[in-house]
């Protein structure tokens, strides 16, 4: 994906940049502290998935105060930008790298073999070394709630999506949506649009656009960074639900609520190993019952009986009563997938390059 390179910002543990964002990191912080650096490829605004990683490692920096220092890199590049930025950080002394892009996998799996000193957590990817762990939310638990909802405020009977990427992590959710949605009546349909950015305002307005034209009343915002699906939807009168943060400023009127993410206790454990020299590898998917996912900003256009049994799935896929991607479980194509009484395994999922029955959009070659 294409990226502008934007501008790099350095946190101290008080969280203000000041003059100390002109010195170099070992100038910033006393020889016993962690150097951190988090790198993402879109600006933190106030809302969106790199305000969430942010949010988590200032986090991280508020509980050890000056035992940590952050260094923040954003609207980094995927590719050889990306791979620069990060290498010179810890040329400079960072111990600790938090990878805020699928696409920064590659450049990161070779920058922790180059250096077994330095813990690397990378988002989204499904490679593992001893001291590279990748991590990941179970968005398609609370997208599924999101159906639900949408289904019972729909008057078209059809939903969209605009989406960043068609990789496996946004294809379930999606697919979960429409798996809500058509639990509750399955005469809804989904459209996507894909427009293979994670950061693009004016392809995601246009996009929502499109849907809103094709009579599409309810809008899943997947994986964008900014508000603009969010407003669009809200100028249109039409509901709309976004991940990671809430956007409810931006839709006073119909916004549908968040499947949100809160990475804070997920770094500060993994901070905490690295101190400990206990940090080690590992595949990391987090969801509702680990306390990293959560729904919140439910609209109150919900009826109570609809949110009755949304606040029961809730409790029900926390507690594993309720088992999302279960048989029968067909293709957008009508092949089975899923058989009655089977259920797709983790790997499946973090694999998923199909649509569910109800997606009417192909998914891109």
């Amino acid at each position: 994906m294409t990226h502008p390179n934007g501008r790099r910002r350095f946190l101290t543990s008080s969280l203000a940049a000041g003059a100390a964002m002109a010195l170099p990191l070992r100038g910033m912080a006393a020889d016993t502290a962690l150097e951190m650096v988090l790198i993402t490829p879109s600006p933190a605004g106030d809302v969106g998935w790199s305000r969430t990683l942010l949010s988590g490692a200032e986090a991280v920096v508020a509980e050890h105060g000056d035992a940590v220092k952050l260094q923040f890199l954003e609207s980094i590049s995927e590719g050889p930008d990306a791979d620069r930025v990060m290498n010179k950080a810890v040329a400079q002394g960072a111990k600790f790298v938090i990878l805020g892009s699928f696409g920064y996998q590659n450049g990161g799996v070779q920058l922790a073999k180059k250096n077994p000193d330095v813990s690397v957590l990378h988002a989204s990817g499904f490679e593992v070394t001893p001291n590279f762990s990748p991590f990941a939310a179970k968005y398609w638990q609370g997208t599924y709630l999101m159906g639900m909802a949408a289904a019972g405020l729909t008057k078209s009977k059809k939903l969209g999506m605009v989406g960043a990427f068609a990789i496996p992590e946004l294809i379930t959710s999606v697919n979960a949506f429409a798996m809500g949605a058509r639990a509750v009546d399955p005469e809804i349909t989904v459209a996507n649009v894909w427009v293979n950015s994670w950061f693009d305002p004016a392809a995601e307005q246009n996009a929502a656009k499109a849907l809103l034209a094709q009579g599409v009343d309810v809008i899943f915002s997947n994986a964008q960074d900014t508000p603009s699906v969010i407003g669009v939807a809200e100028d249109a009168g039409a509901y709309v639900f976004n991940l990671n943060s809430s956007m409810k400023s931006y839709a006073p009127k119909k916004y549908l609520g968040v499947v949100g993410t809160d990475w804070a206790p997920f770094f500060k454990t993994k901070v905490d190993a690295h101190l400990a020299g206990s940090f080690k590898g590992e595949f990391s998917w987090l969801g509702l019952a680990d306390d990293v996912l959560f729904v919140a900003d439910w609209s109150p256009d919900i009826a109570a009986d609809a949110k009755a049994k949304i606040e029961a799935a809730e409790a029900a896929i926390r507690d594993g009563s309720l088992t999302v991607f279960a048989g029968p479980l067909m293709d957008a194509s009508g092949k089975e997938r899923v058989a009655k009484g089977a259920a797709m395994t983790d790997p499946e999922i973090l694999a998923m390059d199909w649509h569910v029955a109800g997606i009417t959009t192909p998914l891109p070659n």
